[in-house]
């Protein structure tokens, strides 16, 4: 089969030619009709050999649909042909964590070596994907897996993260998306469908703005030096209730403290290495920082749902998958207006 890995510590993806895998007790492959690319597969391509924990070569891809290609002995609930969605975030499936479906939040994952696929495990850029357990799978009915793949983490992880700040987005409210990109249009479109609270998007170009606005965001702001201020502006002064940080760099994590309401929230979901002081003076009065990851197994049937009433739709860009190393470059620059879906069956 075909297969996306990265190979070499520094270099590109690359399209590589693998031997089918076949199914154990227990496991199930997976005919992959469709895989996301993310910007977390750029920044763990991008780390430094000192930093990088995981074996080489790897197959990429952690946001996967298709169908049952095989069933390994004593596997049931799903038959050969049936259309599925992956839960890539794998716990120990023995915790208490992992037994209210919260397996982004296993404690024993790391110590017992059980990574995500894409992210330490073989991934879903590839023809077949072998899934370690049937309770990672979950079904897709009618969707269209191409338009739905990406809601297993574009659509997940802002979830999450969007869920927990509910109540404080009472009529009146105002939430701060930074970055419009994959999970940010995602964010937009999940907060005018959750909640009363006024949407302001950040982000770096107007084509991203632009889209934005396409997706339901009340304003617009060019995420620079001046974004805090004119958020105060377009809030009287009073700051955002809850600020969304889907890209978590520096700049972004300042701007979240300097736009951020007394008693207001900040979640920092992007990963490009920013922190966030806490503390008297370093934000206003109780304001509170968390650093969501992911999202659990009830909730991706909730977005699933929210993709099947319509609530909320992923702009995708496809490619073949020997057109793989090319979407990442054009994920890499910001060309991808939404998000990049890899198809290895064409």
């Amino acid at each position: 089969m075909k297969a996306v890995q990265y190979r070499t510590v520094g270099a590109a993806p690359e399209v590589v030619a693998l031997p089918d895998p076949e199914p154990g007790p227990g496991q199930v492959l997976i005919k992959v009709t469709a895989a996301g690319a993310c910007h977390s597969d750029i920044g763990l391509m991008s780390l430094p050999a000192e930093r990088f924990r995981f074996p080489l070569p790897m197959t990429l891809g952690h946001e996967g649909a298709g169908t049952v290609a095989a069933l390994g002995d004593g596997v049931t609930g799903f038959a050969e042909g049936d259309a599925v969605a992956l839960y890539a975030p794998w716990g120990c499936g023995s915790c208490p964590q992992c037994a209210r479906g919260s397996e982004n939040y296993c404690p024993h994952s790391a110590r017992l070596g059980i990574h995500p696929p894409g992210v330490g495990a073989p991934g879903a850029m590839a023809e077949y994907l072998l899934v370690d357990d049937a309770r990672h799978l979950i079904p897709l009915g009618d969707l269209d897996p191409v338009r739905t793949v990406s809601f297993t983490d574009a659509a997940l992880t802002p979830y999450h993260a969007i869920k927990r700040s509910l109540p404080r987005l009472a009529p009146g409210s105002t939430a701060v998306v930074i970055g419009a990109g994959g999970l940010g249009h995602v964010a937009i479109q999940l907060l005018r469908t959750l909640s009363s609270a006024r949407v302001i998007a950040l982000d770096v170009t107007e084509e991203k703005l632009e889209l934005a606005r396409e997706v339901g965001a009340h304003d617009v702001v060019l995420s620079n030096q001046d974004a805090a201020r004119r958020i105060r502006e377009l809030t009287g002064g009073l700051g955002a209730e809850a600020v969304f940080d889907f890209v978590g760099a520096r700049a972004t994590a300042e701007t979240s403290a300097q736009a951020v309401a007394i008693q207001g929230e900040i979640a920092m979901v992007g990963i490009a290495g920013g922190t966030l002081p806490v503390g008297i003076g370093a934000v206003p009065y109780g304001a509170s920082a968390v650093a969501p990851y992911w999202g659990t197994l009830p909730e991706l049937f909730e977005v699933l749902e929210l993709a099947r009433s319509g609530a909320v739709d992923i702009h995708v860009e496809t490619f073949g998958i020997d057109e793989a190393p090319l979407a990442y470059e054009r994920l890499h620059a910001g060309k991808i207006n939404g998000r990049a879906v890899i198809l290895p069956h064409g």
